[in-house]
């Protein structure tokens, strides 16, 4: 499972549930050189931003590198972790260049850089003494082990098996073997459960050996947030995480709340006990445990949890050592920073009257019942002013495409690393509550049915005189260091002329230099990915997300036939009509499913009077259907399901589902080199996307 990194070999593995690439760069003084040879280097400008923000912020608070050090006990004698699969799952060992002796990256933003060494945190260590550990390093988020009277309880077992079992192997050798009597899933994003079958076997919890905690609606949280736009927000994702730069200086650096995604197996065992009310005690194995129900603020349902025998709260992914997204760059809802506030404010007086320690799913801990109080209000603070101010301005006549410029972040709150935002990022936050609250809509009628930028582009490059006069301006704008005004322009030349070469690299060199001046790695990542993708192309083979067998049982046949309506090419379905009954006996559901007016929709618990066809199928059979493994017609060949009257609208439908691939343009002229493989129309769940942050 194990092996020793080896510095200069570049290793690529596929995340099966975000389908990642993850790229190891050389260690060492190599890595210091940039991996694309049309990259550049930082700018004059950038250069200056960079040393001006040096002299601003408060580097001389070393108080988070003091807490990220306390309690370490040991870190292990590898520096990656093997996929069961054969591929690399985890590699630490591809960062370590962050840790050379003096060195100081001028292609990273400096206060990127601090989080990013914060966030080198490897191994085992002491949260509270003799009762609370954690391993760090090992995926994005950490895993945390509370010791009871008899075992371990595990909260949030990580996003891979791989990466779980090898922490639950390391703190097992470190401090004796002992089983695991609990599981906690703070909240729903993947990187939170999905590592669970590392730590525990399913039927230990099917027949209540081990008690798997969550909060209600967790189930249909995890499998429902990013299914229907999975396939999008896969291919936002390459670039909110920069799947094909390389880990270095001038590629990717860090996730703000911890080093990269693991690219293990995934996996996810239903909870057996579920938290519904606002604070629920649950004392397991001699640890009591007060459970705050905090959903619609990180996760659409999520819960932290005060230990008060320890005097100990975990503040799962809520208060963590960022602002967080309210809007994420690759999609989904957007999230409720003002109830993200009263959330973390009413953690704040029923619990931080007594707290001596506070840890979490990302980060470091804080200690100290003042110090844990001052990071509570700080955040707090943060979340409710990104709501307040936004809404005070939009309430003056300030736009969604006009308040990025004018929100300010309060200066007691700059000068305070608790309120950075690295993982979120200000600007696009402030837009994401604006969205919330009135939509995407400015006001202005030019913009309520806007031009496709394919045909406005054109019109500008012709008013501005065509591509020489914008390329000639577009330099000049380089070299001044106004790179978001050369992208205003740049970027409607490569519109306009996609195989324009020397606008697609001029527009690639703006956008590196904007992602070297990025404090969040969500924003540094987008605008570096941007540059590669416009160099290079989008390379084939880039990773289909892989279907994960213990999701697909989870979801419901409802939510399959939602994606497969989605599926439907409207064109080819105009003037096709037929009714499809659906039923599945283990279960006792049944749908009917009906084609009109160019349109698929079903309802749960009816049967159509005079069905085209009536489908007979187990849905624990369905499920080979729905992941690609078997066919409807190799289900009737087995025995395994029945055909009953006419296939004439089956056959149709079939042949007008889209599979669905994260490998489409976002810019124009990246097309793959290679076409990926597409999943077979209606023989798969195209795509699932367990969201990650």
């Amino acid at each position: 499972m194990k092996t020793e990194s080896r510095p200069g070999v570049r290793m690529w593995g596929v995340c099966l549930i975000a389908g990642f690439g993850v790229a190891a760069a050389a260690a060492g003084a190599a890595a210091q050189e940039h991996f694309d040879p049309q990259g550049k280097a930082p700018s004059k400008f950038t250069i200056e931003l960079r040393d001006g923000l040096k002299a601003t912020l408060p580097f001389e608070d070393r108080r988070d590198f003091e807490e990220a050090k306390k309690g370490f006990i040991a870190e292990p004698p590898y520096k990656q972790i093997m996929a069961d699969a054969g591929h690399v799952a985890w590699d630490m060992g591809s960062y370590q260049w962050l840790l050379e002796e003096g060195a100081d990256f001028e292609s990273i933003h400096p206060s990127l850089q601090r989080q990013a060494i914060l966030n080198m945190a490897y191994g085992l260590y002491e949260v509270v003494p003799g009762r609370i550990y954690q391993v760090r390093g090992y995926d994005l988020a950490n895993i945390s082990f509370i010791k009871s009277d008899t075992g371990w309880i595990v909260f949030d077992p990580l996003t891979a098996r791989e990466t779980a079992r090898a922490a639950l192997e390391f703190i097992n050798e470190k401090l004796g073997e002992r089983p695991v009597v609990g599981v906690v899933y703070s909240h729903s994003h993947g990187d939170h459960f999905a590592g669970v079958h590392g730590v525990v076997d399913a039927a230990d919890v099917a027949s209540g050996k081990v008690m798997l905690i969550a909060p209600s609606g967790f189930m249909g949280a995890a499998i429902s947030e990013n299914v229907m736009a999975g396939t999008a927000m896969n291919r936002r994702m390459q670039w909110q995480y920069a799947v094909l730069l390389e880990r270095n200086p001038f590629g990717h650096v860090d996730q703000s709340i911890g080093k990269n995604v693991a690219a293990g197996a995934a996996g996810l065992i239903p909870p057996n006990r579920l938290i519904s009310d606002e604070f629920e005690e649950i004392t397991l194995d001699g640890v009591t445990m007060v459970f705050q129900n905090a959903p619609d603020t990180e996760a659409p349902v999520e819960m932290n949890t005060w230990f008060p025998q320890f005097k100990a709260f975990w503040s799962s992914e809520i208060i963590t050592g960022t602002i967080h997204n309210i809007y994420t760059t690759r999609g989904a809802a957007v999230r409720n920073a003002l109830n993200w506030s009263k959330e973390i404010n009413e953690a704040l007086y029923k619990f931080g009257p007594e707290a001596e320690v506070m840890f979490a799913s990302h980060s470091w801990p804080r200690w100290g019942n003042e110090r844990i109080k001052e990071v509570l209000r700080t955040q707090r603070d943060a979340y409710a002013n990104l709501n307040n101010q936004t809404l005070h301005h939009v309430n003056r006549g300030v736009t969604i495409n006009q308040i990025q410029n004018v929100y300010e972040v309060p200066k007691s709150l700059q000068q305070d690393w608790a309120a950075r935002s690295y993982h979120g990022d200000v600007q696009n936050n402030v837009r994401g509550v604006v969205n919330r609250f009135i939509g995407h809509f400015d006001g202005n009628p030019t913009n309520l049915i806007p031009l496709s930028p394919e045909d406005s582009a054109p019109l500008y490059v012709e008013m501005m005189g065509g591509s020489a006069k914008i390329l000639a301006r577009g330099e000049e704008l380089i070299a001044q260091g106004k790179y978001l005004h050369a992208t205003e322009i740049l970027n409607k030349l490569v519109f306009a002329e996609p195989r324009n070469q020397a606008a697609r690299r001029l527009l690639a060199d703006a956008f590196e230099q904007i992602g070297y001046q990025a404090e969040s790695t969500s924003v540094r990542n987008t605008f570096l990915q941007g540059a590669f993708e416009l160099r290079n192309g989008l390379p084939g083979g880039v990773p289909v997300s892989s279907t994960v067998p213990d999701v697909v049982r989870a979801m419901s046949t409802e939510q399959w036939l939602d994606f497969v309506a989605i599926s439907v090419d409207p064109k080819k379905a105009e003037g096709l009509e037929f009714t499809i009954n659906l039923v599945t006996p283990d279960n006792g559901e049944q749908y009917a499913v009906e084609m009109s007016n160019a349109t698929l929709t079903s309802i749960k618990g009816f049967l159509a009077p005079s069905p085209d066809l009536t489908i007979t199928v187990n849905r624990a059979d369905l499920n080979q259907v729905m992941m690609g493994q078997a066919s409807f017609d190799d289900l009737i060949a087995a025995g395994k399901a029945k055909f009953d009257g006419v296939r004439t609208g089956f056959d149709q439908l079939r042949s007008i589902l889209v599979p669905f691939t994260p490998d489409f343009e976002i810019l124009p002229g990246t097309a793959p080199k290679q076409p990926v493989n597409p999943p077979k129309p209606f023989e798969v769940l195209q795509q699932i996307n367990l969201d990650i942050d």
